[in-house]
């Protein structure tokens, strides 16, 4: 029987048992009133029975939005050169549904992938109204980037955004669209009675301010009300479905993605993508017990479920002879759905209990940094420049890319499995929200002025300053650009005439920030900068969500939360009090670059050179979000605003399609390049690394299914899963010995956990080729056997 099954039979149970004892002392009891106190003590149980039930229903859902691992320029750096050319880590989309029973309802999507897009989130809004009716519209949907600079680029609809990718890409786009959908409608489908808990702690030791010169420009009495520059609080919500116990916690925690560097080319979630991977796999493993070191591989990481088998095999020379014996296989032929059919976590679901769901999502990250260990010079190891972060003027890079991210996403894993399993206060109360569409390129702003009154400014049309070329010490930017330039050079900006000159009352409405790009006046030939924003208000008892479309800074952040919490706890109605939780959601519903406080704008770092709409952009936010918030405690209504254009048709794509694939004369696809030595034995903590003859990622995703497999023999002649290419520590990398060559090669490395049962074990390829006539033809081929310690 379903939980709610069970409540409404306990409840008939005892409705009759109340009913009956009634009827036998009316008949036959002497006493009147001992009957009648027993009928209302079965009554007041009846009762507590039926509205002990949930206050909310609950659902989870997650997709693979992955898309192409090869050929598509990365979205995040603007590096025209970071090209991806395979698989890290998958990427996915995880969404919670919250809803009253007979009420109102709101939907968060957390995406790996850099930031929301203003057109992904209008088709996917399309989609649900086309399915659902008006219950999934604009109003109560949020998707949220996590901001990782390593997933494929071109799915955004503005011109500046799509320069390094040659235009639109259709195939990051579709993928998008297609696993946000799907998510959001598993967790429609998983819709149980559930509770919600939250809890909050500090994490100290998983990011840094990047640009602490222009945080130390905002005033000193305001730092001073904060014991860090950055911050260090994470919020985590822990969902309980009623009859399967926990099913997922969504956690919000300011930190860039930016562990990977510019020079990556593998797929990858970044640290927020590691840490979502990790926790899942450990509740997998672990359930809801203790997640000491005991139940972990002594590399700190979780043990996946899949490695705990028994081990059959304890004589070394009896494995390798047992290796020896499977030898490479050619490549052959496969059906469409046999990667997927082997996928790891596929085989690990249950039918009928919901998978767990565990996403690591953005908040005001704008100035924050996952490298903790700051900004050094790499000749010296000396700290760069503080005010311009260069190292003899120049911009320099830092290292171990992948150490790092699993660091930092360790770091935050470890402190959300504590706050999960501490998570005591419940969410109670409505299911609210509220949005509108502002346009922030001619917005009015009323300032209040230090000695009393107040002023209106005006917000301006987006522009992007010199700084914003220089980039940040995460990813440095090119040529002769330095953060903290609030004057330019003449070369530059005759560079930018040639583009759009700006006219003096844009440089007015800009001033300090010098423009490099003044992107919201270019239209040609279409929009290159978005004007139209969507602000969001989500509710959910004490718990509120800010849904912001950009990159706040750590003080940006502060302001724009305490002004709505004010808002929200003087209201006076008593819905809100001390323990109302604020988080934003940063990069949320669409993507309009930086938000800087207005000191933190005057000093013309990297985020304030790229705060789009003038020095106001802030107050412009307050302002706006406090009328939302004032609307939710009315219960009032809000205009829906301006919506912004759908530019899908006048999308512009010069990447070119994969022609044909091909291999050598006498070499299938699926075939072995490079095995492994003739048998070998590996240590755990060694890299075993196969390479086949392959074909472009691009003719197929395959989505929910893997390119790269590391299976354990059991028994004689059965091959298990052990590991996939959503596994930290198998890399898929692809490659062609030339731009334009059709042949291609997939190399597969397998960074051996020391949490890996001894046993046998081999590599396997999966992959889909294209022939000349446009035929989609699928392969997979497998290593030699070899053993591992």
């Amino acid at each position: 029987m379903q939980g709610h099954e069970l409540s409404a039979a306990w409840c008939t149970y005892l409705f009759m048992m109340e009913l009956l004892a009634s009827i036998h002392c009316y008949f036959w009891s002497p006493s009147r009133t001992i009957c009648l106190w027993m009928s209302l003590v079965l009554l007041l149980q009846y009762s507590k029975t039926v509205v002990s039930k949930s206050d909310y229903l609950i659902g989870l859902g997650s997709y693979d939005i992955t898309g192409p691992a090869a050929d598509v320029n990365m979205m995040g750096y603007a590096n025209a050169e970071q090209i991806a050319s395979g698989i890290h880590l998958r990427l996915r989309a995880r969404s919670f549904i919250v809803a009253e029973p007979q009420g109102k309802r709101v939907v968060f999507v957390n995406l790996d992938a850099c930031m929301a897009s203003q057109l992904v989130t209008i088709k996917v809004i399309e989609r649900l109204k086309a399915r659902y009716g008006e219950l999934y519209t604009e109003q109560n949907v949020a998707i949220s980037g996590i901001h990782t600079h390593a997933g494929p680029g071109g799915y955004l609809q503005y011109v500046v955004y799509l320069v390094t990718s040659l235009g639109f890409v259709r195939q990051s786009f579709d993928v998008l669209v297609d696993g946000i959908e799907k998510s959001i409608i598993q967790a429609h489908e998983n819709l149980r009675p559930g509770s919600i808990f939250v809890n909050k702690g500090e994490l100290l030791d998983a990011s840094v301010n990047r640009s602490p010169s222009a945080y130390l420009n905002n005033p000193a009495s305001e730092r001073r009300k904060h014991k860090y520059d950055a911050d260090k609080e994470m919020t985590l919500l822990k969902f309980v479905d009623d009859q399967w116990g926990p099913v997922g916690s969504f956690n919000w925690f300011a930190t860039h993605g930016t562990s990977m560097s510019r020079t990556n080319s593998l797929i990858s979630g970044d640290n927020k993508g590691a840490a979502a991977r990790f926790m899942e796999d450990w509740f997998e493993k672990n359930g809801i017990k203790s997640s000491d070191t005991n139940e972990s591989g002594s590399d700190g990481l979780p043990r996946r479920v899949s490695n705990i088998i028994p081990n059959i095999h304890d004589d070394n020379n009896k494995l390798l002879e047992l290796a020896t014996s499977f030898r490479s296989s050619p490549g052959s032929p496969a059906t469409q759905t046999m990667s997927v059919a082997r996928r790891v976590r596929g085989a690990l679901k249950q039918a009928e209990k919901p998978g767990f769901v565990s996403a690591f999502c953005q908040t005001n990250c704008g100035d924050v940094s996952p490298n903790v260990l700051g900004a050094f010079c790499t000749d010296t190891d000396l700290p760069c420049d503080f005010n311009h972060s260069t190292c003899g003027g120049k911009n320099e890079l830092y290292p171990d890319e992948f150490e790092s991210t699993r660091i930092i996403g360790e770091r935050q894993f470890r402190k959300a499995v504590d706050l999960f399993e501490k998570a005591s206060e419940q969410l109670k109360g409505e299911v609210d929200y509220r949005h509108t569409y502002i346009d922030f390129s001619q917005l009015e702003v009323t300032l209040t002025k230090v000695g009393g009154g107040s002023e209106v400014v005006k917000t301006c049309p987006a522009a992007m300053g010199f700084a914003f070329a220089a980039g940040t010490t995460d990813g440095p930017g090119a040529f002769d650009f330095k953060q903290g330039d609030d004057q330019g050079n003449p070369f530059w900006r005759l560079v930018r005439d040639v583009l759009k000159t700006p006219d003096k009352k844009q440089v007015d409405c800009q001033h300090p920030k010098p423009i490099l790009l003044d992107t919201g006046e270019m239209k040609q030939p279409y929009d290159w900068a978005p004007s139209v924003l969507p602000i969001q208000i989500l509710r959910i008892g004490q718990f509120v969500i800010l849904s912001v479309p950009g990159e706040f800074t750590t003080m940006s952040g502060r302001r724009l939360r305490n002004a709505v919490k004010t808002v929200l706890t003087r209201s006076g109605n008593g819905e809100f009090g001390s323990n109302t939780h604020v988080v934003i959601a940063g990069l949320t519903n669409t993507y309009s670059q930086y938000v800087a406080t207005l000191e933190e704008y005057q000093v013309q770092r990297y985020e304030g050179a790229s705060t789009l709409y003038g020095p106001h952009t802030l107050s412009a936010y307050i302002q706006e979000f406090q009328k939302l918030a004032t609307a939710l405690i009315k219960g009032q209504p809000v205009e829906a605003g301006m919506p912004p254009p759908d530019l899908l048709q006048k999308q512009i794509s010069l990447l070119t399609p994969v022609i044909m694939d091909s291999t050598p004369a006498g070499k299938n696809f699926g075939d072995v390049s490079s095995d492994v030595p003739a048998n070998s034995t590996f240590k755990r903590g060694s890299t075993v690394t196969v390479v086949f003859w392959s074909s472009c990622p691009r003719n197929d995703l395959l989505t929910e299914g893997t390119f790269a497999l590391v299976e354990m023999l059991q028994g004689k002649d059965t091959w298990t899963p052990m590991y996939d290419d959503d596994d930290f520590c198998l890399r898929f990398k692809w490659s062609r010995p030339s731009k334009l060559s059709p042949q291609s090669k997939a190399t597969i490395e397998w960074i051996i956990p020391s949490s890996s049962s001894p046993g046998v074990y081999r590599i396997r390829h999966f992959g889909a080729s294209k022939g000349l006539m446009g035929s989609i033809r699928h392969f997979t081929g497998s290593s030699s056997a070899f053993v591992v310690a």
